[in-house]
């Protein structure tokens, strides 16, 4: 008898885990969670661990974060985390987001606002060493279409690390950075992604966007998003703003002087301890 309920357990307990992993719904949970995940939290670099840890209720992966700085700064300590989903596909408590208060999601938070004005910052940039290098928000008098934008960036050899596509004051707003997400189009033609590292990824975000389904909003809420924001931010393609973290001080400098700028926000400067040179 006790061999038989053994046996009945260990088919529910096996079937159970079948379910979970039903179709599509380990890549989707990767897809759609451990993006919106990124999305949730700009102002750090996450790393997403492979999928899944599968309990007859629940399904988790691993992330590991840690806080974005200048080039050449001595890196933040990283931590990992848990992203779960419960039998019925509903994301469970998120770490990080809005307790992850960083001087770079604050300046995201800025965005839009009349917080660091223009020749505030041009003071601050001032007293400050040419040859440090920035972490910092740049904003846009007026939001950029994609060729504009690129055009922008590549003018300045800036690179943008995230894109801000939704002007959002006083909120985390929208933004897209090349590492959130990889079209599995492009890695089937074998496309060079590395070409839209420092230009925002616009049509992988736009791919990410379109594998979104209707029941997929109650999970994106969760991470402060909705399925509307993103399908209307994708559409237009409008960058309000972007993320630096490979300019200098002096570049910065330079940079404000561009009358497209409204204004740049600065989260964090640091010597590159192995550049030997401006």
């Amino acid at each position: 008898m006790l061999a038989v309920l053994a046996l009945v357990a260990v088919v529910v307990t096996e079937g159970a885990s079948l379910v979970q992993t039903r179709g599509d719904r380990e890549r989707r949970m990767m897809d759609v969670l451990g993006t919106a995940f990124k999305m949730y939290n700009p102002a750090y670099l996450v790393d997403n661990g492979p999928c899944c840890e599968t309990t007859p209720v629940s399904m988790a992966f691993e992330v590991t974060a840690r806080p974005m700085g200048p080039v050449g700064a001595w890196p933040g300590g990283s931590q990992t985390y848990s992203i779960s989903q419960d039998f019925f596909g509903r994301v469970g408590r998120l770490p990080l987001g809005h307790t992850a208060n960083t001087r770079l999601s604050q300046s995201l938070f800025n965005v839009g606002t009349t917080l660091g004005r223009k020749e505030e910052v041009k003071q601050v940039l001032a007293r400050l060493p040419a040859d440090l290098s920035a972490l910092a928000v740049v904003e846009f008098e007026r939001p950029l279409p994609e060729a504009e934008f690129e055009a922008f960036v590549r003018r300045h050899g800036s690179c943008a690390e995230r894109v801000v596509y939704e002007r959002r004051p006083g909120s985390l707003p929208i933004t897209w950075g090349f590492d959130y997400w990889t079209d599995p189009a492009d890695l089937r033609k074998g496309g060079d992604v590395t070409d839209e590292v420092c230009r925002g990824g616009l049509p992988q975000f736009r791919a990410w966007v379109g594998l979104l389904r209707d029941h997929d909003d109650a999970n994106l809420r969760s991470f402060d998003l909705s399925l509307k924001r993103l399908r209307e931010a994708s559409g237009a393609g409008l960058a309000h703003a972007y993320v630096d973290e490979l300019s200098s001080v002096r570049e910065l400098r330079e940079l404000l002087k561009d009358p497209q700028v409204r204004t740049i926000r600065l989260a964090d400067v640091a010597f590159d301890l192995d550049r030997p040179h401006p």
